[in-house]
Order: structure tokens, then C-alpha cells, then sequence
């Protein structure tokens, strides 16, 4: 198996790339790292274009959290902008320019880091409108982008994914219960693995299980 990892400094994406690192070779982005920065879509493209060969996943694990917003009088445009940028453009960029590097003749996946609270229907609580409205969007371009995929990858699969609360810096001053970066990371590949074409283009849970959109 050959993977590249995106975001792979992050506590989730570092803990990604090494249990992939127990199935093959596995390439090792980030903008630590190597300088990648997903926001830039000439960094993006010159990044993936020095890569030879194909990838049977492609794992983008970068995300921001920002400042949430506890009222709407607390948006600021620039901030809301910001996080479209990291959490919805960032990983369809890395999209636009990997497809080449993903097989046409054999399954492949592309996979995201989402979270449930870009959930529309599953929002019950409000506030996080930056945050929320990101993930909503990264969710809409990666099913978008499905569609188009399968016409040329018929055995590929394009998702989004929620990796439940992680004990990560992400989550620092977060009092929900966390399981750590590597349990996180054991759940998100289970899930990668049993994913079908047929499923491609959907937005599921460290479990598995579909998120309302």
C-alpha cells in the first residue's frame, strides 16, 4: 500500500502516517515539514507535482478550529474566510492536484478530515459559525467532487470524516472525552478500509456511520 498523508505534523495526521507506515511506504506532508500550505494553490500544486507514482489513499488531515463564535456578534469576515480557506478550500485543492497521482484501474481513496458539527441537519446547539459553515462547505465540495471522479476512477472513494473529539492541541481547553491521536487514527483507517465506490461522495463517523448532511 502507498499512501500520502497531508497534515501529517498534526496529532491526528502524525498518528496516521505511522500506522500507514505499518502497511507500506507513506509520504509525509505538512506545512512544518515540507512547507505545504494548503491555502496556497501554487504551493499545493508544486508539492504534488514533485511526487512520481500512484497512491492507493490520500489522507488530508489539516484543519483550524480558530476562535468559535459563541453569538453572531462575534463574526468577523475576515476570520469566517480564513477558515473557508483551511477547511474547505485547502483540501479541494489538495484533490484537484493529487487525482492524477490516484490509480484509474483499481480501488483509491481519498479521504478528509471533516467534523460532525458541519452537520446542517444535526446542528442542534448553534454558535461555531465559522467553524460549522467551513466543514458544511469541505462537505458539499467533496461530494460534488465524487460525482466527477467516478467518471474517470470508477473504483475510487472520495469522503469526508469525523474523527470524534481527539486529544490533540485542536482540542486544548476542551472538556469532552477524548480518545487518543493513535485510537483516533486505528478507527478513521478501519473505516477507510471498508469503504466502498458506492459509498463514495458520503460524510461518516470514526464508527462508520452516515452523518446527516
Amino acid at each position: 500500500m502507498r499512501s500520502l498523508v497531508i497534515g501529517a505534523s498534526g496529532g491526528i495526521g502524525g498518528a496516521v502516517a505511522e500506522k500507514l507506515g505499518q502497511r507500506g511506504e507513506v509520504v509525509a506532508l505538512s506545512r512544518s515539514g515540507a512547507g505545504l500550505d494548503v491555502t496556497d494553490e501554487g504551493c499545493v500544486a508544486a508539492a504534488l507535482e514533485r511526487l512520481d507514482g500512484q497512491f492507493d489513499l490520500v489522507f488530508v488531515a489539516t484543519g483550524a478550529l480558530g476562535s468559535p463564535e459563541k453569538a453572531i456578534r462575534s463574526l468577523d469576515a475576515r476570520a469566517l474566510a480564513d477558515q473557508f480557506a483551511v477547511n474547505a478550500a485547502g483540501p479541494i485543492l489538495v484533490l484537484k492536484h493529487a487525482l492524477r497521482l490516484m490509480p484509474r484501474d483499481r480501488r483509491s481513496v481519498f479521504a478528509a478530515l471533516s467534523a460532525r458539527v458541519g452537520s446542517i441537519g444535526d446542528n442542534g446547539l448553534g454558535g461555531w459559525y465559522s467553524y460549522r459553515a467551513s466543514k458544511a462547505a469541505l462537505n458539499q465540495l467533496l461530494r460534488t467532487a465524487a460525482i466527477e471522479v467516478a467518471r474517470t476512477h470508477r473504483q475510487a472513494v472520495v469522503a469526508s470524516l469525523h474523527p470524534g473529539t481527539v486529544a490533540t492541541r485542536f482540542t486544548e481547553g476542551y472538556a469532552h472525552r477524548k480518545v487518543p491521536p493513535e485510537t483516533a487514527a486505528a478507527n478513521l483507517l478501519a473505516v477507510v478500509d471498508r469503504l466502498t465506490p458506492a459509498e463514495s461522495g458520503g460524510f461518516f463517523d470514526y464508527a462508520g456511520k452516515t452523518i446527516p448532511w
